[in-house]
């Protein structure tokens, strides 16, 4: 298949730049996959699309504040950190602005050197291996002087931090977030409890690889980044239950699918595991375990909407996302949502 396959005009002014002040009071689009019928709604309607029994999947990861801005030794110009993925204690992968100030040996330092790095590898993608030096504990420094690593085509300041991270945000590890969990409140969460919907949490923690544009023609020919994941014993019992008894998995946002979809077996039984996956969902995928899916309008040519072009149906998907233009839904990360059903 063609990149261009999965094309569709967005005009600038639909990219949502500020989430909205209620949480859950986000549109949501609900799609049937099987007849590609839409229903304009709200996201607080979810509670009637999944029902007593079903499992929904959550992912738990929490986004790092991974944007740190420093300077180089003996230099007055700014540098700019983003921290992608730890590789061992103090030694992360990053990007740096500008890439070409930053040659092995060069030392930046952060804020009243509270926290300063080395560089000791290049990529061949031009991210940059640093080694971290500092007094304390690395998260709290990063608290201090770093900022929320919003999507580039996000150029609004975000006033406040939690809201580039979902309620039940967890476990610290992301460049990015897991965006369709931004909708849910506890209040939404406690009601599909009460339903006797099993609420099930895992960890994948999101790369900055989600970002980045697929450059070639044919999508066959793409390379998946990878990302670290968890799923446990408890969260797999009882999705495996939930199958069993004949009702319904669903996953919130690509990041809990792709979860899902990389830790079942050929016989449709998902099993705890802690891993990197590559998994690149596009059309002609054959899902094991996910059955539905809330997640947020993509970019086009993305490997995200190729991810929903194959649970939905290539043709189905675009014409939802052609009258979601139509009726001016917000898009992208702090955006609207659809339900996959």
């Amino acid at each position: 298949m063609n990149t261009s396959d999965f094309y569709y005009n967005l005009p600038q002014e639909l990219i949502a730049q500020t989430p909205l002040k209620d949480r859950q009071k986000s549109r949501m689009m609900i799609l049937n996959k099987m007849t590609g019928e839409i229903l304009d709604s709200n996201f607080k309607a979810i509670l009637n699309y999944i029902n007593s029994g079903d499992t929904i999947v959550l992912n738990d990861t929490k986004v790092l504040p991974a944007r740190i801005f420093g300077f180089r030794e003996g230099k007055q110009e700014s540098i700019e950190l983003l921290l992608l993925k730890q590789i061992e204690k103090d030694i992360w992968c990053v990007l740096v602005k500008p890439g070409k100030k930053a040659k092995i040996g060069t030392k930046i330092f952060f804020q009243d050197d509270i926290l300063k790095c080395e560089v000791i590898d290049i990529l061949e993608d031009g991210e940059r291996i640093v080694k971290f030096e500092y007094n304390g504990i690395f998260n709290e420094i990063l608290d201090k002087i770093g900022s929320m690593p919003l999507p580039p085509y996000i150029t609004e300041k975000l006033d406040d931090k939690d809201r580039y991270q979902t309620v039940y945000s967890k476990n610290l590890g992301s460049a990015a977030a897991p965006t369709a969990g931004l909708h849910f409140t506890n209040e939404i969460i406690d009601k599909l409890k009460k339903k006797n919907v099993n609420v099930v949490y895992v960890t994948l923690h999101v790369g900055i690889g989600t970002f980045r544009p697929v450059k070639v023609d044919k999508i066959e020919e793409h390379k998946m980044h990878s990302e670290y994941f968890v799923i446990t014993e408890e969260a797999c019992n009882i999705i495996n239950e939930t199958k069993k008894r004949g009702n319904k998995v669903f996953a919130v946002g690509t990041t809990s699918c792709r979860v899902l979809e990389s830790s079942t077996n050929n016989d449709g039984i998902i099993c705890p595991m802690a891993n990197e996956t590559d998994i690149f969902i596009y059309p002609g995928y054959n899902f094991k375990m996910v059955d539905g899916l809330l997640t947020n309008f993509h970019l086009p040519e993305s490997t995200l909407i190729m991810l929903v072009s194959a649970l939905a149906g290539r043709e189905n998907i675009l014409f939802a996302y052609n009258h979601a233009v139509e009726q001016k839904y917000r898009f992208f990360s702090f955006g609207d949502c659809m339900l996959i059903i």
